[in-house]
């Protein structure tokens, strides 16, 4: 058990866990995360069932990542613990075995002097004891290496709750259309295409994210694996489909509106007759014979849509074909055919605030410790009318500071009868 604790507190095992991570963490930035299985297949053909095997599509969710993580944690807080103990026990009585050192190096009186002047230009705090003067300068400094620790520690838990935690929404947004979330939080699609200028397929829309404090992100760009952030919020380009578009006008008021349908709906007036909107196909061969036979592609463009409705009258359903600038006039109302509309499939994920928050502070606290463990050395002189020996956690420098100061004062001790 003791070989054991010692290995899991051991830098070593500190280091094997951070690459492990490292090597998941790139895997999961290389490979698009949450896709279909059959997009893995059709993208990754040689090399598909490995990624499935090794859950490469979710590595974040995978149980070795998620053990990785608890046993990061685990070396960290028990480097943390057993740090914090070996400091507490050294600077505990620190002073009293300090000033009991015996000199390390003996001074003449100039360099005595020399010495006093020095350590007050470094600001060192002054304190008798027994005879002797100890100087003292950035205690607090031992705990450097502690307090980095426990932020590494913090981070790790931190953004792992921010990881686990956060709450995940798909919607469906229509280009020019707003999606309000629960807390007020706007999200409106301004466009969406599916290839760039090139051809070369992009699958970007553009969006803007305005907080219910009034804040907006201004229209900003989403790609797949380019999500954006702003405030509380991260959207993906999740997915993408298209919906047939139809404009209905009542012949007698004159009124119109524009429906854009992506599933089975039944558009009428009075609930018996009207138009029955089925499915919309991406393309059609018609034969010289004059019949239609449809197509359905895979690569989400639809270069022939035409759309397959049933014209309902009363008890009676007629199968019916059309396509982008026909219409259809049934019992007052006029049905137009336009072209369809391409939308954005968009994931919206929520972290909260307090998640941030920690994370900001976990960092803060990182470069805190990190300063203690590099700019805080901690100082502690023993000095007495004779000559200096230097105590404290980590005397190395301040010995050969000193040693290079006093060098021409430094008198040769005599050797024992």
């Amino acid at each position: 058990m003791k070989k054991l604790f010692s290995f899991l507190r051991s830098m070593r095992f500190g280091v094997l866990l951070l690459a492990l991570i490292g090597l998941c963490s790139v895997a999961g930035t290389v490979i698009p995360q949450g896709r279909e299985i059959a997009w893995y297949a059709q993208t990754y053909r040689s090399f598909h069932a490995a990624i499935l095997l090794l859950r490469l599509h979710r590595v974040f969710e995978s149980w070795y990542f998620i053990a990785l993580i608890l046993l990061l944690c685990v070396n960290l807080s028990l480097c943390s613990l057993t740090r914090i103990r070996s400091v507490t026990r050294a600077a505990k009585n620190e002073g009293d075995r300090a000033a009991a050192l015996p000199d390390q190096k003996l001074l003449t009186s100039e360099g005595l002097a020399v010495l006093r002047a020095h350590m007050e230009a470094m600001r060192c705090r002054e304190e008798k004891r027994g005879g002797v003067t100890l100087w003292r300068k950035n205690g607090f400094g031992r705990y450097g290496t502690f307090v980095t620790h426990l932020s590494i520690l913090l981070t790790v838990v931190f953004g792992a709750l921010a990881l686990y935690t956060p709450t995940t929404e798909d919607h469906d947004i229509m280009p020019g259309e707003t999606l309000t979330l629960e807390d007020g939080t706007q999200i409106r699609i301004d466009s969406f295409r599916l290839t760039d200028e090139t051809g070369r397929l992009d699958y970007e829309s553009t969006a803007e994210i305005t907080l219910p404090d009034g804040r907006s992100s201004g229209v900003v760009p989403i790609r797949v694996n380019h999500p954006v952030s702003f405030g509380s919020y991260k959207l993906f380009q999740q997915s993408f489909g298209t919906a047939g578009s139809i404009t209905v006008t009542d012949l007698a008021g004159g009124g119109s509106d524009e429906f854009l349908l992506t599933e089975t709906s039944f558009l009428t007036a009075d609930g018996r007759s009207g138009l029955w909107y089925e499915v919309l196909y991406p393309d059609y061969i018609r034969a010289p014979s004059g019949e239609v036979t449809l197509i359905t592609l895979t690569e989400g463009s639809y270069p022939n849509p035409i759309y397959q409705v049933l014209v309902v009258s009363g008890e009676e359903y007629t199968p019916t074909l059309a396509v982008p600038g026909d219409t259809l006039e049934v019992f007052g109302l006029r049905f137009t055919f336009n072209e369809p509309v391409e939308y954005p499939g968009i994931r919206v994920k929520h972290v909260s605030r307090l998640f941030n928050g920690l994370l900001v502070a976990a960092f803060t606290l990182m470069i805190l410790g990190l300063y203690l463990t590099f700019f805080c050395e901690p100082v502690l002189v023993k000095t007495d009318e004779s000559g200096y020996a230097v105590a404290g956690p980590r005397p190395e420098r301040m010995r050969i500071e000193l040693e290079n100061l006093l060098e021409e004062y430094a008198i040769e001790a005599k050797p024992s009868p």
